[in-house]
């Protein structure tokens, strides 16, 4: 099945207010990385984004155009093709993981794990207001919502990497983590496997509950603060804004996992560039990068067996901090 650049537009009306939340505001680089794979739990997509003006900017998680269309989900693991013998983080922990509760109200809590591997070591201090855990391999925050705790948010301290979801849609009750991103000054590190990936090596991380705010330190200086300023049962949005501007190296990643158009994470991209009366689409391994995207969208048209209801990806709003969209960090409510 083949797609118009007209279709693509109707996506992002249903999937996203990105669009007119861009109006006016600045574009950054797309650089595409990507690699082939034929492991499909491995990373092998990488969009990194580049300005040195930036200070702020907006990621949402959306459910994909077809989540109303899924009769069932599909979500295990496949290890077909993979080799996983040189890294610890993905062969899995070698004893049971260590859970710690460290915040918990009626309507939200936090929790992090350490598993007996994982690819980085590095010990990241979390902090909830006075108390603070360190050595966690990853923190999960949990939201009620419908009667029910929903797990919405991860972050891997060690490596910086987020993954985010919306609430589930009601008729499958439950959906699929898919892509990862990054927030920071983005490098590359030697992995066990003998790769290199990207990382945003950090410092510390901060909660605040009450305002839904992480204040991320990071290692070399500077910090950032994310806000999870809206979730529902479409999307997840984090609006983001730094202490000061990052020059000489991407401020933001995208990461995810691409082996066939039938077994990804994300199969497609899409950008509106600053000036250009239409979106530029193109499939995710074959993307061409972009030197002014207001608006970057990733993700599928199309089901996938891998995590086929994982979320979308939208990164947009860059700003230097002059301009902000309407609804920016707007109060939050369930």
């Amino acid at each position: 099945m083949r797609f118009s650049t007209a279709a693509v537009v109707c996506l992002f009306a249903a999937v996203s207010p990105a669009r007119s939340a861009s109006v006016g505001m600045l574009g950054v680089e797309v650089a595409n990385t990507s690699e082939p794979q034929l492991c499909a739990e491995k990373d092998n997509v990488t969009l990194r984004l580049s300005n040195p003006a930036i200070t702020q900017f907006r990621i949402e998680a959306a459910h994909p155009a077809y989540i109303d269309t899924l009769q069932r989900d599909s979500f295990a693991a496949d290890w077909t093709a993979c080799d996983i013998k040189a890294d610890p983080g993905t062969a899995g922990p070698a004893t049971p993981p260590r859970k710690v509760t460290i915040y918990e109200d009626v309507e939200l809590s936090v929790t992090g794990y350490t598993f007996g591997g994982f690819w980085r070591d590095k010990a990241v201090p979390f902090r909830v207001g006075d108390r603070v855990e360190t050595n966690f391999h990853v923190v999960q925050i949990w939201f009620r919502a419908n009667e029910r705790a929903e797990e919405v948010l991860v972050v891997y301290p060690p490596d910086g990497y987020w993954r985010a979801r919306p609430l589930p849609p009601q008729h499958l009750g439950w959906s699929a983590y898919g892509s990862s991103f990054l927030v920071g000054p983005v490098e590359d590190v030697a992995a066990p496997d003998g790769a290199t990936r990207p990382i945003v090596d950090l410092k510390e991380i901060a909660f605040d509950p009450k305002t839904k705010t992480f204040t991320l330190q990071f290692a070399r200086g500077g910090q950032a603060t994310l806000v999870i300023s809206k979730l529902d049962r479409e999307r997840q949005r984090l609006d983001i804004a730094f202490d000061h501007a990052i020059a000489g190296q991407p401020f933001a990643a995208m990461r995810s996992m691409y082996v066939t158009e039938f077994n990804n994470d994300v199969a497609r991209t899409a950008v509106l560039e600053a000036g250009a009366k239409s979106w530029r689409e193109e499939p995710i391994m074959s993307f061409t990068g972009a030197m002014a995207a207001t608006d970057i969208w990733a993700g599928r048209l199309v089901p996938s067996r891998h995590n086929t209801s994982a979320p979308d990806t939208v990164f947009s709003a860059f700003s230097d901090g002059s301009k902000s969209p309407p609804d920016w960090r707007a109060p939050w409510t369930k």
